[in-house]
Formats: C-alpha cells, structure tokens, sequence
C-alpha cells in the first residue's frame, strides 16, 4: 500500500511537470513567433525605405513614398512619460495607503474600486476622455484639447490598476520583523514605512512601473480618441501627436504593399523598444542591487 501510494504520489507530480513545462513552452513559443513574423514583415520593409529615413525621417505620407517615423517616436515616448509622471506617485502612493494605513475595511472597499477600474474597457477611457477631459483642457488651455495633456492623463489612469497592484502585493511580502524592527528602534509608523519596507519592496515597485510603461506605450484605443493623430514636432503639452500604435491602427486597414510592409516595420520598433526598457530596468536592478 505505501509503495503503490507512493508510485502515485510521483506519477501525480510528473503529469504536474509535464503539464506545467508544456505551459511554458506554449508561452515561449507564443512570443518567438511574434518576433519571427515582426522580423520577417519588417526588416524587409526597413530596408527598402532606409534605417536613417525610417527612423529619423519625419514626413509620413505613403501616397508619396515618405515613410518616416521620427515624430511618432517621439510623440510616443511624450505620451508615455506624461502618463508615468501621473500614474507612478498616484498608484505607489495608494498601494501605500492600502498596504500599510488604510483600516481592514476600508482597504477591501478600495481594492474592490482598483479591481473594478483595471475592468473598464479602454474605449470607454477613450470616451470620458472626449467628452470630459478635452473639452476641459480646450477651455482652460487652449487649442483643439486633443492633445498631448489628454492621452497622458487618460493612460496615466489606465495603468494605476497594473502599478497599484503589483506595488502592493511587493509591500505586502516584505517580512513583518523589518517593521517591528525599526519601530523597536524607536522610529515612527511613517518613517518605518517610507525609509524600511519602501526599499524593501523596491524591486516589486519597480516591476509595476515596467509593466505599466508597457501598458502605457502599447496602448491603442484611447489615444486614438484623444491625442490629436498628427504628425508633427509638439512644441507643448497641449499640443496634438501621433503614436506608433496609433498610427498603426489608422492605416493598417487600407495599406498595402511598401506601406503595410512600413506598419510592419512600425510594429517591430515598439515590439524593441519595450523589449529593450525591459532589459535596462533589469540593468538597473542589478546595479542597484534590488
């Protein structure tokens, strides 16, 4: 009896192997595609146009041979550090009140209203943003309120849930003898929380803005409704731009030959340019020793 137990106990935890190293593998295989079929559609494309006219070249009309994607890049990377400079102090800040000041109670209603805004479609953001946020910033700031300001501050809102949640669940899993520690040493409920468990939690933290720097560059929808759509230089934060998944979405409908082969290429920029993000804030991580 206890060896055929045991012969089951082992068959069970191979079949639980095998089930689990076949889900890594999907997953492997999933992205390796993606790269084959970005590389395979783009590179082409890139070389036909020119590396420097491609992403230097800031004249995007395909009906005349202009393939340029310097301003999009640009526009791109404006939208997304907007949205980061909203996004990071609000969602470590409320991962921080939900973590380690908020009542029991209090903390599960507000979770409740984190998890509810992670559900919300991001047309609808798209949406309030249109009706609501830019004819506000028309009003107050000028110009067409498309712009700039409205994408970032929509996408700012968009990844609180990700950063939120990731950030809290780092606080969460740092050892309850690091706080008890610093308070025995005579510190206060404050200083314990930002000068202790903050570092501690730093690499969680940090993890959370990558993947909300990911969600706020590849972010489709709602810039599409709110952030202007042209292409040009931005000269200020009320000022219209154009995203490289904007301009995706825009074309890819209708585009054929060179130009679909040029959406590819744009495609492979984003899918590089966060992938190379993530390697620098690895980088990071590993220098700083978090």
């Amino acid at each position: 009896m206890i060896k055929q137990a045991i012969a089951q106990t082992v068959l069970r935890e191979r079949v639980a192997q095998a089930v689990f190293t076949v889900a890594a593998c999907c997953c492997v295989l999933a992205v390796a595609l993606i790269c084959f079929f970005l590389l395979v559609s783009g590179i082409p494309a890139i070389a036909e146009i020119g590396v420097v006219e491609f992403f230097f070249g800031t004249v995007w009309k395909p009906e005349i041979g202009l393939y340029g994607i310097g301003y999009m890049i640009i526009g791109s990377l404006y939208v997304t550090a907007g949205s980061l400079i909203i996004g990071v102090p609000l969602g470590i800040f409320t991962a921080l009140y939900l973590s380690r000041f908020a009542t029991k109670r209090l903390g599960s209603a507000l979770q409740r209203g984190v998890e509810l805004l992670a559900g919300i479609p991001s047309i609808v953001f798209g949406f309030f943003g249109l009706v609501a946020l830019v004819p506000l910033i028309r009003m107050t700031m000028g110009g067409t309120g498309l712009s700039i300001l409205a994408a970032s501050v929509i996408l700012g809102i968009m990844i609180l849930p990700t950063i939120i949640t990731v950030s809290r669940a780092a606080l969460d899993a740092v050892p309850q003898n690091y706080y008890e520690g610093a308070l025995a040493l005579g510190a206060r409920h404050e200083r314990c929380v930002f000068r202790v468990l903050l570092p501690a939690a730093a690499s969680g933290i940090v993890a959370s803005i990558v993947l909300g720097f990911g969600r706020a560059i590849g972010e489709t929808m709602a810039v599409v409704m709110i952030v202007g759509n042209q292409v040009r230089l931005p000269s200020a934060i009320t000022d219209g731009v154009r995203t490289l998944t904007g301009n995706i979405i825009l074309e890819m409908g209708y585009a054929a030959d060179l130009h679909r082969g040029a959406l590819f290429a744009t495609a492979l920029v984003l899918f590089v340019f966060i992938l190379a993000i993530n390697l620098l804030f690895n980088m990071m991580k590993k220098r700083a020793g978090i």
